[in-house]
């Protein structure tokens, strides 16, 4: 059985990855800590857990665990590495943007399967994706290894409000976000980056701009994006090279209907759907972002690091709010 950590455990991610995790066959969660919860039963921050586990939150991490996750919120993940509070001999994954940007300061793949498998297979740390930048990616990669990203890209793409955490604010509690939609950080959200990392990998020298309008949603859970460019190539032709990229890929399925956030709740699957207009092509993408975006992937890497089926523990659809 894995050992398994978790710090900063009271919030929707963690919460999410909690649920997964228990019902992982091949998991022992043993320490998940919560400095404000300590000595609370987990089901006090996360009152679906009733009648799921006896577990409490603990005010320090135990250090015989095998892998961590690190939910603890962006900025803090690096002072918990660099102070070397964490077991030497324990795997990490990290939720937060910390460790996201290639450099020389760590050693993170960053833990998109569907494009890093084979390296997340022989790490040790891993840099979880952004739930934005996941679902955008996956509607762009087949043509960034086909070298077709030469003009452009245009993303607009809408999200629930679990994505903006657990703590309201002016432009997250229910009153203001309910029947509601609203533009935030267009053309500049802290996903970009890792975005334009990963299509540069793929296509080297990728150098078009990627215009994004992010969008909240009034709704809790999921996103759904929709990429579009122009191309030469036929429907056909760009079919095929999805149906090539994503082979082997069991989470990804390509969807002949348009596809909408409903589909995906609750699971770890990615639904595409490609259609092309006066030589437009668009790709929509639904994911969730609490599972697919987030904790459904942390695990789905967790599988990979450990040898496992990556589907392992992922296959139950399940809904908290």
């Amino acid at each position: 059985m894995i050992k398994v950590g978790i710090i900063g455990g009271a919030g929707y991610t963690s919460g999410e990855l909690i649920r997964i995790l228990l019902h992982h066959p091949e998991v022992q969660l043993e320490s998940v800590v919560s400095r404000s919860h300590a000595g609370e039963f987990l089901y006090k921050a996360h009152p679906d857990l009733t009648g799921e586990t006896d577990l409490k939150f603990d005010s320090d991490l135990n250090q015989g665990v095998d892998i961590v996750f690190l939910c603890s919120g962006h900025g803090k993940s690096k002072g918990l590495v660099e102070t070397g509070v964490l077991p030497e001999s324990a795997k990490i994954i990290d939720l937060s943007t910390d460790f996201r940007h290639k450099g020389s300061s760590h050693d993170f793949i960053y833990g998109l399967p569907e494009l890093n498998r084979g390296e997340i297979k022989k790490a040790n740390h891993i840099a979880n994706p952004g739930c934005f930048a996941t679902c955008i990616q996956l509607t762009l990669l087949p043509l960034a290894n086909a070298g077709l990203l030469n003009e452009d890209v245009h993303v607009t793409a809408i999200t629930g409000s679990t994505g903006a955490g657990q703590n309201p604010t002016a432009t997250t509690h229910f009153s203001w976000r309910s029947n509601n939609a609203s533009i935030y950080k267009p053309f500049k959200h802290r996903h970009l980056k890792e975005i334009k990392q990963s299509l540069t990998q793929l296509q080297n020298g990728f150098n078009k701009e990627i215009h994004f309008i992010p969008m909240r949603g009034a709704f809790t859970r999921g996103i759904l994006a929709a990429s579009y460019l122009s191309t030469e190539k036929s429907l056909n032709e760009i079919t095929s090279m999805y149906q090539g990229f994503y082979a082997g890929h069991p989470f990804i399925h390509l969807s002949k209907e348009p596809v909408d956030v409903k589909q995906v709740v609750g699971t770890n699957k990615v639904f595409l759907h490609l259609q092309k207009e006066n030589g437009i092509i668009l790709i929509t993408g639904v994911i969730d972002n609490l599972v697919k975006g987030a904790s459904g992937q942390a695990v789905q890497n967790m599988n990979l690091l450990f040898g496992l089926d990556e589907t392992e523990g992922l296959t139950l659809k399940s809904i908290a709010f």
